[in-house]
């Protein structure tokens, strides 16, 4: 399956496969024109970063953008609203929020986050008149929030 790109801006990386075999693929950070080259995520601070790429999602499936493990752990950058649909044609941008201690600069080509291209099972929403009608196999119950304990 073939992902199709492109590239909106001349200093846009397109996005890569680390190692074969790898689920995601890295995106990279890309300044907008006319604004700062380096981008500075403060700590408690939530930014959306360039990436300069709109790509063609195949029907029936997403993409769904997410932490590179290295940016997680060591910089304590997270990523938030990481559903990219297939109809959506616009710029792919990558929403970090600074849980640390430390305020990180990006750099153009700076690696961001990685996107997964996933299988979607489209489904109706139809409404039930009886709750009784919903899990009717579930031995769980309502319990929510820890009701199976931590051990």
């Amino acid at each position: 399956m073939n992902l199709k790109v492109y590239k909106m801006r001349p200093n846009a990386k397109l996005p890569t496969r680390a190692h074969d075999g790898d689920a995601g693929i890295d995106f990279y950070y890309c300044s907008p024109q006319n604004k700062l080259s380096k981008m500075p995520i403060h700590p408690g601070e939530t930014i959306l970063l360039s990436t300069g790429i709109k790509a063609q999602v195949p029907k029936n499936y997403m993409l769904e953008v997410k932490n590179k493990s290295s940016i997680a752990a060591k910089k304590q950058l997270l990523v938030g609203a990481c559903v990219v649909d297939s109809g959506y044609d616009g710029e792919i941008f990558v929403n970090l929020h600074n849980v640390g201690k430390q305020t990180h600069w990006f750099s153009n080509g700076d690696k961001i986050a990685q996107g997964v291209l996933i299988p979607v099972n489209l489904c109706e929403v139809v409404e039930v008149s009886d709750p009784s009608e919903l899990n009717k196999d579930s031995t769980r119950g309502t319990g929510a929030l820890g009701s199976t304990g931590s051990r």
